[in-house]
C-alpha cells in the first residue's frame, strides 16, 4: 500500500428533484454573477435548464449563458469563454452537462488568472487559483463533478491533454440521476465504459492493496450489472442512480487510494480522439483497453487473473477478455478501430501523437513502438 492523502471537499447533492438547489448553493457562497456553461440544447428539452435558471432567479443570481461546448472541449471555445468571463467580471461558473462541459468550466475557471491556459496543460506553468465551479451533472461518466482533472483539445496542434490541480475541484455538484433517463443509449454505454476504464487504470497497477482492489472489483461489477439492467429498462431509476454514483466514486480518489494509476490507455485514446474529434472517448477506450491488457498482462499476472475471476467469473484471462468484448458488443459498442473509421495507415501517427513524455504507463513502461503494437491489436 502506497502512502496517500485523501481529501475531497466537493459537496455532492444527490437524488431526484435536487437541481433547484443550485441557486441557494451559489448564494450561500456569496456569489451573485456567474457564467452558465452548457453544450447542446438538450437541457432545454429535458427541463434541466428551466429548473436551474428558475433557481438562479429565485436567489437573485445574475448569469451569462455560453453554449456549444463540444464533446471533446476545444481550446478555441475555452479561450472565448475566458475572455467573456473576464470582460463581464463573472465570479463563478455553473457547468450544466457531462464531463466535457465540466472540464471546460475548470479550464475557464483557472484560465481567468493566467495569460495562456494551454501552457498549464503543456506543463509550462502552474495554476494557483480558480473561480468557484458549480456543476449540474447530466451524463455520468468522467467523474469530473468530484475530481481535480480536466482534459482539453487543441484542434490546431491535434493534442488532447489533461491537467490536474486541486483548484479545479468543483465546490458543489448536483447529481439527479432521473434526468439521465432520456439519454441516447450510446451515451449511457460510452459513459459506462469510461467508468470501467477509470477503475481499471488504477486496479491493474495494484498488488496487495486489498481494500482498494475489492472496492474496485465491486464498482466494476456494479457498472456491468447496471448497464445490463438499463438495457432492459432505460428508466430504471435505481440502476441509473447506482451507475451515476459509481461514476463519481471511480475517479474521486477512492478507487485509486494506495495504488496510483497507469493511464496509458487514456493517453492513447486522447491521441485518437484529438485526431478524430468525432470519436466518443468511451468508444475509444472500449477498443483500446482489451488490446492493452493483451499486451501488458504478463507484467502483473496475479492482478490480471484476479480481475478475470472476481469481475468476470472467468477461469482465465483469455476467457475474461472474450467476455469483456462480447459484453461491449451486446451493449452495441464498437470493439475494433476499423469499426470507427480508423485507417491502418494512421496507426503510426496516432501512436506518436500520444506522447508528451518519453514513456507512458506504470504496469509496463511503453514507448511509441509499443503503442503501435497495441493499436494493431485493436485494429
Amino acid at each position: 500500500m502506497q502512502n496517500f492523502i485523501f481529501h475531497n471537499p466537493t459537496k455532492i447533492i444527490f437524488g431526484k428533484g435536487t437541481i433547484n438547489q443550485i441557486g441557494i448553493e451559489i448564494k450561500n457562497n456569496n456569489l451573485n454573477k456567474v457564467l452558465l456553461l452548457a453544450g447542446s440544447g438538450s437541457i432545454k428539452r429535458n427541463g434541466v435548464y428551466e429548473q436551474a435558471v428558475n433557481s438562479l432567479k429565485e436567489n437573485n443570481i445574475e448569469w451569462f449563458e455560453l453554449w456549444d461546448v463540444q464533446s471533446n472541449p476545444t481550446l478555441e471555445h475555452t479561450n472565448r469563454a475566458i475572455a467573456i468571463a473576464r470582460d463581464l467580471g463573472l465570479k463563478g461558473i455553473v457547468a450544466i452537462g457531462g464531463g466535457s462541459v465540466i472540464d471546460e468550466a475548470k479550464a475557464i475557471a483557472a484560465g481567468i488568472f493566467v495569460d495562456n491556459i494551454w501552457d498549464a496543460y503543456l506543463g509550462k506553468i502552474s495554476i494557483t487559483q480558480a473561480i468557484p465551479i458549480f456543476t449540474i451533472l447530466t451524463i455520468s461518466a468522467t467523474g469530473s463533478e468530484m475530481n481535480i482533472h480536466s482534459v482539453i483539445s487543441n484542434e490546431e496542434s491535434k493534442k488532447k491533454l489533461p491537467l490536474s490541480n486541486q483548484v479545479l475541484r468543483p465546490l458543489v455538484s448536483i447529481i439527479d440521476p432521473s434526468i439521465q433517463a432520456t439519454l441516447p443509449w450510446a451515451q449511457t454505454v460510452y459513459g459506462a465504459i469510461d467508468i470501467l476504464s477509470h477503475v481499471m487504470e488504477s486496479y491493474f497497477v495494484g498488488q496487495n492493496q486489498e481494500v482498494t482492489l475489492a472496492l474496485d472489483e465491486s464498482l466494476m461489477r456494479t457498472v456491468i450489472k447496471c448497464v445490463d439492467l438499463l438495457q432492459n429498462n432505460e428508466k430504471d431509476y435505481d440502476a441509473r442512480a447506482s451507475l451515476a454514483w459509481a461514476a463519481t466514486l471511480a475517479l474521486n480518489g477512492i478507487a485509486s487510494s494506495g495504488i496510483g494509476g497507469d493511464w496509458a490507455c487514456h493517453r492513447i485514446e486522447h491521441s485518437l480522439s484529438a485526431i478524430h474529434t468525432n470519436i466518443a472517448h468511451g468508444a475509444g477506450l472500449g477498443i483500446i483497453f482489451p488490446a492493452w491488457i493483451k499486451y501488458v498482462h504478463n507484467e502483473n499476472p496475479e492482478t490480471f487473473n484476479r480481475w478475470a475471476k472476481n469481475v468476470w467469473d472467468a477461469a482465465s484471462l483469455e476467457e475474461a477478455l472474450d467476455l469483456f468484448q462480447k459484453k461491449l458488443m451486446e451493449w452495441k459498442a464498437p470493439t475494433r478501430l476499423s469499426e470507427i473509421g480508423i485507417q491502418f495507415e494512421e496507426l503510426d501517427l496516432i501512436s506518436k501523437n500520444a506522447f508528451e513524455t518519453p514513456t507512458l504507463g506504470v504496469v509496463k513502461k511503453i514507448y511509441p513502438k509499443d503503442v503501435l503494437e497495441i493499436l494493431k491489436l485493436a485494429f
